[in-house]
């Protein structure tokens, strides 16, 4: 039997088809055209989200990925467009998101001629991706489409790049489907060591003071029962990163709370108190460690990672246990002994007591004055039943949000953590109600970050999608106003923000608002807010110079935490 001629584009749904793509976000132009013709034919086979910018497409795919599991999906033209992705696959590669970006390119024949919109998109995405490849015939589509789905998907996940010639979309040859499941000098899967299995086993047994710190590797490996059972049988305290925190359930007796520069007091004093440090599906980020030269000297380190390059990059592992976290943590579990742990989880309870009268009830019960960005992110996660997707923006409405919303679902929290993109949040909430169709999507914006890709108000529009929108207006760019009060003796340049009406903006998009700026109108309208069908922007009027708590200074120790200013 013959095999079906069928021009590149085409070759290119059937491809996405194989790969069960059922989700595309893109924007159109001139060296991808031929691929926007074929999606013309598929609007059956595919949901075709036209964004509003193409920094917005790789956002929501990443939005999508991460609120799915499933890989994200963007195209874009070539020029322009593809370097507009630049930003959100760098963010992808720093949160091991999975997606795979497919850009137009001019013509083989003309390449390296500085035609019209040509740019060298491999070369400059190579650093920044898993893969990087561009196709010049049509012959290579199958393959090529079926290998960057598995290398954005196995493993440790992360962003693909395809650069797609035009005469390759547009060239006919016979179709035959393919399959990659090897490629060579690739291991994404290592297999346990049963050697390490054992020493780690035997080191937590023998642990008085042990720590379990919880990073987004769980999540991406969906262990989260493992997780639970494992923490559980040892009696292990445990703490989480900011891409962590929906790993364990926020109320879990063991969540001791979240690590870092501005996270809870017992976690991250108690770094420092260990003897044992156990360090799970996370990558030891500087936002999480402070100054490594004091960072947990005091403790033997077990690191759990699918990603052998992570072992021994910034924190020395004594026990390294390479491989998936869903395999290896019930290794461990089976040989671990039950241990009472009391007097080292009372001390957890005295460091809350301690953060709770100094941070967290001022933050979310304050007695008077202006609202509070704390106390709205508590209010908004308790009236969705502490059962929503959090994805926030980048500055202090992502650290005060992460701090006080409480998480009793995975893959409830979408962020950008290792590149802090402001600009992520809008788009990416737009992705997460293509891939959590049934959930309550909120996404929390701070003034400056939510103008940084406000044109996809209008993908909202057009696609109705039901995005709760949070904006937290302080009138500043808040985090960077923070630093300057406290290490630039509050010479505040350029932070002020001049802001438009918000309200306005709103109604030329046709998205229900509303503006509240007194703390007993706020129940009522986060009410009206989760109560109106589709889209809503609940604009909030907050504290102007209101600052992030605890927080640990750039140089400083881990435990070195400030509590008041």
């Amino acid at each position: 039997m013959e095999k079906e001629i069928i021009r590149g584009a085409e070759a290119l749904m059937r491809s996405l088809k194989n790969e069960q793509v059922d989700t595309i976000f893109g924007y159109p132009g001139g060296s991808i055209m031929p691929v926007f013709d074929a999606l013309y034919d598929h609007k059956e086979d595919f949901k075709q989200i036209l964004v509003r910018h193409e920094q917005g497409a790789v956002h929501a795919a990443q939005g999508y990925a991460r609120s799915s599991g499933k890989t994200g999906v963007c195209i874009v033209t070539s020029g322009p467009g593809a370097t507009n992705t630049l930003t959100g696959i760098a963010d992808a590669m720093l949160d091991s998101t999975p997606i795979v970006v497919i850009a137009g390119q001019v013509m083989s024949s003309v390449l390296g001629t500085d035609f019209f919109q040509e740019v060298d998109l491999v070369g400059v995405t190579q650093p920044i991706s898993k893969w990087s490849y561009q196709i010049r015939s049509v012959e290579d589509i199958p393959w090529a489409i079926s290998r960057a789905f598995y290398i954005a998907r196995t493993g440790r996940p992360g962003p693909v790049v395809l650069d797609f010639t035009k005469n390759a979309q547009t060239a006919q040859a016979a179709y035959e489907p393919a399959i990659v499941d090897f490629v060579r000098s690739y291991v994404p899967y290592h297999k346990p060591d049963e050697k390490a299995i054992a020493e780690a086993a035997e080191l937590i047994n023998r642990s008085i003071r042990p720590l379990v710190l919880v990073g987004q590797g769980v999540e991406l490996g969906n262990a989260h029962e493992e997780l639970k059972a494992f923490i559980e049988k040892g009696n292990l305290p445990t703490g989480r990163t900011l891409l962590g925190l929906s790993a364990l359930p926020s109320d879990h007796p063991l969540n001791m709370g979240m690590l870092g520069m501005h996270g809870n007091l017992g976690p991250n004093v108690n770094t420092n108190n260990c003897d044992v440090l156990i360090a799970i599906g996370m990558r030891f980020s500087d936002r999480v460690t402070g100054i490594l030269s004091t960072y947990a000297k005091q403790a033997r380190v077990i690191h759990f990672d699918i990603d052998p390059s992570e072992i021994d990059k910034n924190v020395h592992a004594d026990i390294p246990v390479i491989g998936d976290c869903k395999e290896t943590l019930p290794l461990v579990t089976a040989l671990l002994e039950n241990c009472d742990r009391k007097e080292w989880l009372d001390t957890f309870t005295e460091y809350d007591a301690i953060e709770e009268e100094k941070v967290i009830r001022p933050s979310i019960t304050p007695e008077e004055g202006p609202i509070r960005m704390g106390e709205v992110a508590r209010k908004v996660s308790e009236a969705t039943g502490n059962s929503a997707i959090l994805v926030t923006d980048v500055g202090q409405n992502q650290m005060m949000s992460c701090r006080y919303f409480k998480f009793t679902k995975p893959h409830s929290l979408l962020t950008s953590g290792g590149l802090g993109t402001m600009g992520y949040g809008l788009p990416a909430a737009i992705g997460a109600t293509f891939g959590a169709p049934d959930r309550t999507v909120c996404m929390f914006c701070g003034d400056g970050g939510f103008q940084m890709n406000i044109q996809e108000l209008g993908t909202i529009m057009e696609q109705k999608r039901p995005v709760k929108i949070i904006i937290l207006n302080n009138n500043y760019l808040g985090n960077v106003r923070q630093w300057q009060e406290m290490f630039f003796d509050r010479r505040y340049s350029w932070t002020p923000m001049v802001n438009p009406d918000y309200m306005k903006i709103a109604e030329a998009y046709g998205i229900p608002a509303r503006h509240v700026e007194k703390r007993e109108e706020l129940d009522e309208a986060i009410k009206e807010m989760l109560d109106t069908e589709g889209a809503f922007i609940l604009h909030v009027a907050v504290m102007e110079e209101e600052n992030i708590l605890p927080m640990a200074a750039p140089g400083s120790s881990v435990d070195e935490l400030i509590l008041e200013i």
